[in-house]
């Protein structure tokens, strides 16, 4: 059975610490800069990793105004709910859906969001009136948190990781939960979840909806159509320029956690950066996320001590202990948006999905259900409404 959670509440000695490191932050030597009103050098500004002045500002605000226990008010004003599946703890929200027989919806995140990054979303899909939406297209959504973020501890295991995310997924869904016919979808990490979730219960699974696709297990590279190719090769020189997060969090994750666990500062260095880059915000945070927003994805990896266990499904995926997508065969939706990380090609999925709906978004990036909400609830309102 399903209970409340504890109200989260950090104490005010764990909220003192973190502000008097914030304070204390030992900031490394900065790189030379050109003259004023030349060119920025080389490795200034975001070039070379995140920018000083924008952490800066950040941090201060971190230690000062940000007001954590708002936030912390706003968590625990949130859905909360606790499962048992087989011995795993899991943590989820539930929205309930505003018409009757509404559609039941898996939502999954990927790195380095949390299940807050899908409330905004979540709402719009459970109550579509509220958003001049129809009440008919309502969906009873779930939430998990991913074992190891935020509320859902870790898999005890490394060696035997199973069951595997996607299994607790279905068992929270279907055994916890009551429901014999659900829908899913995710993006990043999610999207493997997802996938996976799609290709292991299709009797379950009426559909999944994507933001991001599993590359095929095997092809021909005879056979790859010049569209196909320029996908190919853009991978490769986004992975060269930016993927150096991946591979380090793929092989040596501990080293890189020991620095993130202790310094907050270096913490938030760390995913900040990837809320710009990854972003429709055209090189201003501010124009995507508010300091509230991002300061509270932040404090919810320091308060839980969880960005080390964030980094596990890099390296079980690395070392073979997560099974490969195959083939799916459940009907799949693609939902492109312009500045997420890859764009690949109808054709490209289609080798390894069900594709019955592929859509390029206008705007929007990696954390699109923050960042463009409205567009993703109706692209999965339109795409749901026949499978039904």
């Amino acid at each position: 059975m399903t209970s409340q959670p504890p109200l989260l509440a950090v104490p005010d000695a764990e909220l003192a610490d973190l502000r008097a490191r914030l304070r204390n932050t030992r900031w490394p030597t900065p790189w030379p800069t050109t003259a004023a009103g030349t060119e920025p050098a080389p490795g200034t500004g975001w070039e070379a990793g995140t920018d000083a002045g924008e952490l800066r500002r950040l941090v201060a605000c971190w230690a000062s105004d940000y007001d954590w226990r708002a936030q912390e008010a706003a968590v625990n004003a949130l859905p909360s709910r606790f499962a048992d599946i087989d011995g795993t703890p899991v943590h989820y929200l539930r929205f309930d859906g505003e018409h009757p027989g509404a559609l039941p919806i898996v939502l999954t995140n990927g790195w380095p969001s949390s299940f807050l990054e899908l409330t905004a979303l979540a709402r719009r899909l459970a109550t579509p009136s509220r958003y001049g939406g129809e009440a008919a297209d309502a969906f009873t959504v779930v939430v998990p948190s991913l074992p190891g973020y935020a509320f859902s501890p870790q898999r005890p295991s490394l060696t035997d990781p199973a069951p595997q995310t996607h299994e607790l997924w279905h068992r929270l869904m279907r055994d916890e939960l009551g429901f014999e016919r659900y829908a899913a979808h995710g993006g990043d990490l999610g999207a493997g979840i997802t996938s996976r979730l799609g290709e292991a219960h299709p009797e379950a699974v009426v559909g999944i909806h994507l933001m991001a696709v599993a590359a095929p297990v095997s092809y021909d590279p005879a056979g790859v159509t010049p569209e196909e190719r320029a996908y190919l090769d853009s991978v490769a020189a986004w992975s060269a320029e930016e993927g150096g997060y991946q591979h380090e969090q793929s092989t040596r994750p501990l080293t890189l956690s020991y620095g993130l666990a202790d310094s907050p500062t270096g913490l938030l260095a760390w995913i900040v950066e990837k809320y710009r880059a990854w972003s429709d915000c055209g090189g201003d945070l501010s124009s995507r996320f508010s300091d509230d927003f991002l300061l509270t994805q932040a404090s919810l990896y320091w308060f839980t001590g969880t960005v080390s266990t964030s980094f596990r499904p890099y390296y079980e995926y690395a070392q073979g202990l997560t099974r490969r997508v195959e083939r799916v065969d459940v009907p799949t939706a693609v939902a492109l948006f312009p500045a997420d990380l890859t764009q690949p090609p109808r054709s490209w999925a289609e080798r390894t999905y069900h594709v019955t709906r592929y859509t390029r978004m206008p705007r929007g990036g990696h954390f699109a259900a923050h960042e463009e909400p409205g567009l993703l609830a109706h692209d999965l309102t339109e795409f749901f409404r026949g499978l039904r």
